[in-house]
């Protein structure tokens, strides 16, 4: 279990927010991976079977949702969407840019959700072990941060890859 004592609530918050939409030194957190990007690119996939953009970005969301309910106790189920982890996007059809700004703001949605419920707990309440799981919230709660990271990552990655197959 994580020393709670060592994480300030503020700490953690700031942690959340650089790592989803705040100015940091590490460089693009993860809105500002998919700032700007149209839904044919969201949509554009490096190789058969790869995840893309508009896949990361709902995979995003979904775990910031499972980080938020393991912290208000919230049961499962609640998701916008059937399914767990990823969730194939475009859906046949749908490759519009009114369904990847809803999505989009899903994401937007979760966090914000997910702040609310980190900004309501104790310092007590943060090195709680998560029933079911070996890590305490705080762990989890630096682990969402860390998430947003590496998708971001892969996000500019995908970006970058997409440029170059189109020249």
């Amino acid at each position: 279990m994580a020393d709670s004592s060592s994480y300030p609530l503020g700490l953690l918050l700031g942690t959340l927010d650089r790592a989803y939409d705040h100015k940091s030194w590490h460089g693009t957190n993860l809105k500002g991976s998919i700032r700007l990007i149209k839904a044919e690119l969201a949509a554009w996939r490096p190789a058969p079977g790869r995840h893309n953009i508009w896949e990361y970005t709902l995979h995003a969301a979904y775990w910031k949702y499972v980080v938020r309910r393991k912290i208000t106790g919230e049961p499962r189920g609640s998701f916008s969407f059937d399914g767990s982890n990823f969730f194939p996007r475009p859906e046949p059809g749908r490759a519009s840019e009114s369904a990847w700004k809803a999505d989009r703001k899903l994401l937007d949605e979760q966090h914000r959700l997910l702040r609310e419920a980190v900004a309501g707990l104790t310092a007590k309440d943060l090195g709680r072990e998560v029933e079911g799981s070996k890590f305490s919230l705080v762990e989890l709660i630096t682990g969402a941060a860390a998430h947003d990271l590496y998708h971001a990552g892969q996000i500019q990655l995908i970006k970058r890859l997409a440029k170059d197959a189109s020249t």
